[in-house]
């Protein structure tokens, strides 16, 4: 799990290893079957992992030699770092939506819904009753082949650019951790698991669970039984758009700001809008004349998005400094886990339950992190440096509580 280490490849490798997989997948897709979608979704998967935990070590590293560097604080330059990061990643979402809705904008319309048929969508749709009368033409084969052109030509792409410009860590990384010779496999991946010991940990995963649920959520939940139900599946491309717009420009903001208010400012905000969001949904009866309100959940979704994106990855970086790669491969399997969860039940509970659901998650999630910031301001500043602080300090931090 800790692929920087046990694979010998290094941050750099493993990102591009792993980004192979994500090509792998458009490709399976245009001969799309069971055959092709099932190994493609697999090393899909395979590959998810190591890349966000490989990408979170590599920030992480990066901004605490910067730190070092210009003699600032490592917990702002590594939340500055993420949050570029994430400007970047969630921008994705506009160029890749964008260009979905322009090629599939070419099929016809939906049909619009009798007005009857629109009380059975927001909280009160329950097993997408309507989902019949939603349906769309499906698009000519010839607009699937150029769609899935466009995003593995992008992939390969991007393969190659890590490839000739991403600076490699890796001697950077084992020297400023004093490491002599290689991790053996199964020593870091059983240290992924004893990082359990941590009580912090224990709280924190809360933090990932939320993070893939509202995450699952927005794609499947809101994008289907608010904006397809009501609008047709011509306007998702677009909402989502405003969502990753919003998302990206908070992320690097919050990582500019956090410096100045502290990370708990932005969990409140995180935490109020979510709230917000959840109760006005809860009470809305959507219509196709309230266009502009879709945008404005999506966009206010995104605004609390970022914050769980850019300080949950930097929280982690900072709490859990000498034991990163560990850290993040457990904030992915439990992101991972939230949209499983997300997914799994889907089908079979209303919206206005899935609601209810995050309510309940996120009032835990931010009692859980409260009581990791009051252990965490009791305990001595770390240094700007890994490796300062001795063990001892450490299994101190780790009884605290």
């Amino acid at each position: 799990m800790e692929v920087c280490r046990a694979c010998r490849l290094g941050c750099k490798g493993t990102i591009i290893l792993s980004m192979c997989g994500y090509v792998a997948f458009s490709v399976g897709n245009f001969f799309a079957s069971w055959y092709t979608l099932i190994p493609t979704s697999i090393l899909l998967g395979l590959g998810a992992a190591p890349l966000w935990s490989a990408q979170c070590t590599y920030l992480t590293i990066t901004g605490n030699t910067h730190a070092e560097k210009a003699g600032k604080r490592g917990k702002d330059m590594v939340n500055q770092y993420f949050g570029i990061f994430f400007l970047i990643f969630q921008s994705s979402g506009v160029w890749g939506n964008l260009i979905s809705s322009l090629v599939f904008g070419q099929t016809p319309s939906q049909e619009t819904l009798p007005e009857e048929q629109l009380t059975s969508c927001g909280a009160s749709d329950c097993l997408m009753a309507t989902t019949t009368t939603n349906s769309t033409q499906r698009p000519s084969q010839q607009l699937v082949y150029t769609l899935l052109g466009i995003y593995t030509g992008s992939g390969v792409l991007a393969v190659l650019m890590i490839a000739a410009f991403l600076q490699p860590i890796r001697d950077v990384q084992r020297e400023s951790e004093g490491e002599k010779k290689s991790v053996p496999f199964w020593s870091t991946l059983l240290s992924t698991f004893k990082l359990y010991r941590d009580k912090r940990l224990c709280l924190l995963i809360l933090l990932p669970l939320y993070s893939g649920l509202q995450q699952g959520f927005l794609s499947s939940e809101y994008t289907r039984s608010y904006v397809t139900c009501t609008l047709g599946i011509q306007f998702v491309g677009y909402v989502m758009i405003c969502f990753s717009a919003t998302d990206a420009l908070c992320s690097v903001l919050y990582g500019k700001v956090s410096q100045y208010t502290g990370r708990a400012v932005l969990y409140m905000l995180g935490a109020v809008t979510h709230v917000s969001c959840m109760i006005a949904l809860l009470l809305w009866r959507p219509r196709a004349d309230h266009l502009a309100v879709f945008f404005v959940f999506s966009g206010l979704w995104g605004v609390a998005d970022a914050v769980w994106q850019t300080q949950n990855n930097a929280l982690y970086g900072v709490v859990f400094e000498k034991s990163k790669e560990a850290a993040f491969a457990n904030y992915r399997l439990w992101e991972a886990l939230g949209f499983v969860i997300a997914f799994g039940y889907s089908t079979f509970l209303c919206v206005h339950v899935k609601l209810y659901i995050l309510l309940g998650v996120l009032s835990l999630t931010m009692v859980a992190y409260g009581l990791v910031e009051c252990v965490e301001s009791k305990n001595p500043i770390r240094p700007h440096a890994p490796g300062q602080a001795n063990q001892a300090e450490d299994e101190e931090k780790q009884t605290k509580m």
